[in-house]
């Protein structure tokens, strides 16, 4: 495989340092099984951190350790595409009480500015220490002298200081994909001096903005022995960088699928299917408390109260991606927004015209793309998001120059996406005049304002991230 040209930097370094690799430790591993006639098989898993690293993997013999995403007996470590898999297993006790438990009723709430109130359970806490330190052993295992490390996210924020006691000489960094919270907040944390002693562990800390930077500075300051900057760390007498690196997509596949005949066709019977003559709104998320779904669907039944012929004008089309579907929390909102949804069909709706269209399934990358290319306007209002890659997809899906995203000021991907209408996702009423701005925006505006967010988004690509942080950490 030729190595993407951003890579130099990896690329030089293992030039010099032959036993280099670089050893990537993520909750899942890159790939997902399947049956195919009695044989199980395995198959590259879709994702923007999966296509940033493989090349990076490959081209220096690397491994990524992670969760095989089933249970029971755990596989021996394999090759798939050139990369040496390492499972870690997890047992049912490990997912109830390290994953739906401390990973993600404790720590994703409280990241998450606590949108919903965080449970701090104590045995919770102390299987995310076991599981933290398996991975740790496990990673330990597959390093090799002069390898470097990368942890990536919550669930694993422990493992750099446990790795850095099993391989002392060994560059490690680590990446949070979710925000940090300001200092206020994390405080509430039973254990926030372990988990920050846990990243202190690594010789970089990444975050997708410099406010998850700086929460994070300012905390290790307060509540461990740490001493320096907002950039740089002193700790146990190690030197610990830390800065933002904004995580991004492929750009060119996300183009490239969108300008394809079949997509820009699948594209066309959407609007024939759904919308007729109308303008489609579109929101695409995962079912989750933290992507205001409630609050844009509230704005858009504003929206239809507020002009007598919005009906006829514009249609919602929501597609929400099940998520955690046997958590009775998520299953409640699920139950909610569904009675929204039809509450407002019920009000505004006549026979053969919906105001929304609700689609509770996953749809494939090509059906996405598709999906963007068909949606004047792109609705993403989360309450709180580290990036949010729906908006830099549709951003890159719009080849034909048009379109509007409505964004939450609240996204990290608001930093960057400024030609955006950003707005306060909170706001119901600011969310409905937003979508009237859009929709109505003259076609010269929307031109302007895509080709300055298709440039940004173009210009910071994941292959980019990736290589600015390798390079960073491999100095």
């Amino acid at each position: 495989m030729i190595a993407h040209p951003r890579f130099a930097t990896l690329l030089r370094m293992s030039a010099d340092a032959k036993t280099s690799r670089l050893v990537v430790i993520a909750n899942r591993l890159p790939v997902t099984r399947y049956k195919e006639g009695p044989e199980t098989r395995w198959k590259t898993s879709p994702g923007g951190l999966v296509s940033a690293l493989q090349p990076f993997l490959q081209a220096s013999d690397g491994s990524w350790v992670g969760w095989p995403g089933t249970e029971g007996e755990v596989p021996q470590p394999f090759r798939h595409d050139g990369i040496l898999l390492v499972p870690v297993g997890l047992t049912p006790a490990d997912l109830e009480n390290f994953y739906l438990g401390f990973s993600n009723s404790t720590l994703w709430p409280l990241y998450h500015d606590a949108v919903r109130w965080p449970e701090f359970h104590r045995h919770w806490w102390w299987p995310y220490v076991e599981v933290n330190a398996r991975f740790a052993r496990a990673a330990a295992d597959a390093l090799e002298p002069g390898d470097i490390a990368w942890v990536h996210d919550y669930q694993l924020q422990l493992v750099p200081a446990l790795l850095r006691e099993l391989r002392p000489e060994t560059r490690i960094g680590f990446f949070l994909h979710i925000p940090f919270p300001p200092v206020e907040l994390f405080a509430q944390l039973p254990w926030r001096t372990q988990l920050l002693e846990g990243l202190l562990g690594a010789d970089l800390v990444g975050f997708q903005t410099r406010n998850g930077a700086l929460n994070f500075a300012r905390a290790a300051r307060r509540f461990t022995s740490a001493q320096g900057s907002d950039r740089v760390l002193e700790f146990q007498g190690r030197r610990i960088e830390i800065d933002a690196y904004p995580i991004s997509i492929d750009f060119k596949r996300y183009e490239s699928l969108a300008a394809r005949e079949d997509v820009q066709t699948r594209a066309q019977e959407i609007r024939e299917q759904i919308s007729g003559n109308r303008k489609i709104i579109l929101g695409i998320d995962r079912l989750d408390y933290t992507k205001g779904i409630d609050q844009r669907l509230r704005a858009f039944e504003t929206l239809l109260g507020r002009y007598e012929n919005a009906l006829e004008d514009v249609v919602f089309v929501q597609v929400a991606v099940p998520s955690r579907e046997l958590v009775p929390e998520y299953a409640q909102m699920r139950e909610r927004i569904e009675s929204q949804v039809g509450r407002t069909n019920g009000r505004y709706g006549v026979p053969g015209m919906t105001p929304i269209q609700y689609l509770y399934r996953s749809l494939t990358t090509e059906e996405l793309v598709a999906y963007y290319v068909a949606a004047d306007v792109m609705a993403v209002t989360p309450l709180r998001d580290g990036m949010n890659l729906v908006a830099k997809e549709y951003v890159a899906a719009r080849v034909d120059g048009g379109g509007v995203l409505v964004l939450s000021e609240f996204a990290g991907a608001a930093r960057e996406l400024q030609q955006a209408v950003l707005v306060n996702p909170h706001d119901v009423d600011g969310i409905a005049i937003a979508f009237e701005r859009a929709l109505e925006m003259p076609p010269k505006e929307q031109r302007r304002r895509m080709a300055d967010l298709r440039r940004t988004v173009s210009n910071g690509d994941v292959h980019l991230w990736a290589d600015s942080f390798l390079g960073m950490l491999g100095r």
